[in-house]
């Protein structure tokens, strides 16, 4: 298992422009900020479709040239789950790559915790409701559905993986669905997917704040048994863990003992640590990073 794990490893490390650190005297690459990203010009969606009645009860639909059937990948924006960090217009500079290059893109929106209605279950709730509506908007723009990938990054990452584990949601959580859309492939780039372990994590991993689980009370004392990934496993889905090995927000020893949890639980999941990225670049059409994950993408939905 740790073989097959730390050979990835390895071959990211191959495709990447260079070493973590320059020789002796020279300085490592600089990192990118956020303005580096967002101040490009922010491409719109083609189409905004509505699943609920709050103005965050969104999607915005990424369509690629042609006629179709297009094959799916659902994005889910980070933000440490705070709608005041950030939306889903974060990620419309990767979604538009990803519909350029022939993926469709079902962008999804949510409460966060900051706002009336997010937070546990709220939250939750949104994300497997944004989700749940594309099976009925597939027909309309020619959707193809049968294998269906995500994507997420950061506290995106950790409700990307939710969303492929929620079929196995015990029947007392409020979060139960009896047939939830089945994730094929997930991507989790610089993702939280363990709650227990990111609660442990310092200021690392958003912060030892977890009000995204919800308070524990006698009826339910394990606040994470429904909301963590990790407790969920296994998910069936073919889970790909990439993070940066310069990500201070999401260091990559969250990401490596998840995926060693996801396989030890038979899971198939692999791990991937890329040198010379942070948090930004794994979001960043023309980074080396992004580029790997848009190709773990488009292999999963051929």
């Amino acid at each position: 298992m740790i073989r097959g794990l730390l050979l990835v490893i390895a071959l990211a490390a191959a495709c990447a422009p260079g070493p973590v650190t320059g020789p002796a005297g020279t300085a490592a690459p600089a990192l990118m900020k956020w303005s580096d990203l967002k101040g490009r010009p922010l491409p719109a969606p083609t189409h905004t479709i509505r699943y609920g009645d709050d103005p965050l009860q969104v999607v915005d639909l990424w369509l690629p040239a042609g006629r179709g059937p297009h094959p799916v990948v659902v994005m889910v924006h980070g933000g440490c789950w705070r709608t005041d960090i950030a939306d889903r217009t974060l990620m419309n500079y990767a979604a538009e790559d990803l519909r350029r290059h022939g993926l469709a893109v079902w962008n999804i929106e949510y409460r966060g915790v900051d706002r009336a209605g997010g937070g546990y279950p709220g939250t939750f709730a949104d994300a497997a409701a944004a989700v749940d509506a594309l099976p009925g908007a597939a027909a309309q723009y020619n959707l193809k559905t049968d294998k269906v990938a995500a994507i997420g990054h950061s506290a995106g990452g950790h409700l990307a993986l939710w969303l492929a584990t929620r079929g196995r949601l015990p029947a007392t959580s409020p979060l139960h669905s009896a047939a939830p859309t089945k994730i094929h492939t997930v991507v989790s780039i610089g993702g939280l997917p363990d709650l227990a372990v990111n609660a442990t994590a310092g200021e690392a991993a958003c912060g030892a704040d977890i009000a995204i689980a919800g308070a524990a009370t006698p009826a339910r004392p394990d606040i994470f048994a429904d909301t963590s990934p990790a407790a969920l496993l296994p998910s069936g889905a073919r889970q790909f863990i990439v993070h940066g090995a310069q990500d201070r927000i999401a260091p990559p020893w969250l990401g490596k003992a998840y995926a060693e949890k996801a396989v030890a639980s038979g899971d198939s999941a692999t791990y991937i640590e890329l040198p010379d990225t942070g948090h930004v670049e794994l979001v960043s059409p023309g980074t080396t990073a992004w580029a790997a994950e848009r190709k773990l993408l488009r292999d999963a939905l051929r």
